[in-house]
């Protein structure tokens, strides 16, 4: 995580968990997080096996220039990229794997600006799994909310250990997706918690402790 909205929200979810994997969704109080509600989303898994948005922040929903609830969250995402971000998804219903994205979008009149996803699961059992997630960016340029972002392209990808320390999520190496090998990605369970493992053509490095 490199945004700081992003590390405060996980913040909030890793005391809510306590010694949980997930906390419930009901341990959600939107008053403790009131700064981050605009950013702030909720996924879930729909009948077809697809994450669509539940809930979606005012200020996300500007930057992309639509209501985004009902919609699939893969659908923000360029095609080459999106049969990735669902299996990501997925590891993070599935699996209780956190999981943050560095992308850049970009406007039709071609604008772009860097932004950074951060999911993280949510105890919904096993029928109705669901993800808290949050958008970030380092800087709001003036244009944006008023051109909306209808493309994106998928930079990095880090998985992280919430047990770890989270003093060290910020160094925590990414691993980045070249667009012609995005379709290597099989699942977040094949990425995590794993110590300099070699899948397929990427390299996954644990983060978060005091040896280098």
């Amino acid at each position: 995580m490199k945004q700081d909205g992003s590390l405060t929200l996980f913040h909030y979810w890793n005391r809510l968990r306590q010694d949980r994997p997930a906390p419930k969704r009901t341990d959600i109080e939107p008053a403790d997080i009131k700064s981050l509600l605009g950013d702030t989303f909720i996924l879930e898994r729909d009948t077809r096996g697809q994450a669509i948005f539940r809930l979606a922040g005012t200020r996300l929903c500007a930057i992309y220039g639509r209501e985004l609830k009902g919609f699939g969250f893969s659908s923000l995402w360029r095609e080459q990229d999106r049969q990735a971000i669902s299996r990501l998804v997925d590891g993070v219903f599935d699996s209780k794997a956190v999981v943050t994205f560095e992308f850049e979008g970009f406007s039709r009149d071609d604008r772009s600006v860097n932004f950074e996803f951060i999911l993280l699961p949510l105890d919904g059992g096993l029928e109705n799994p669901r993800c808290l997630g949050a958008l970030s960016t380092e800087s709001r340029p003036f244009w944006l909310g008023s051109h909306p972002i209808n493309d994106a392209r998928l930079g990095s990808v880090r998985v992280l250990d919430p047990n770890r320390d989270p003093l060290f999520l910020k160094n925590r190496p990414s691993i980045p997706l070249p667009p012609s090998q995005r379709t290597a990605v099989t699942s977040t369970t094949d990425i995590l918690l794993s110590n300099a493992r070699r899948i397929r053509h990427l390299i996954v490095l644990d983060g978060g402790r005091g040896s280098s």
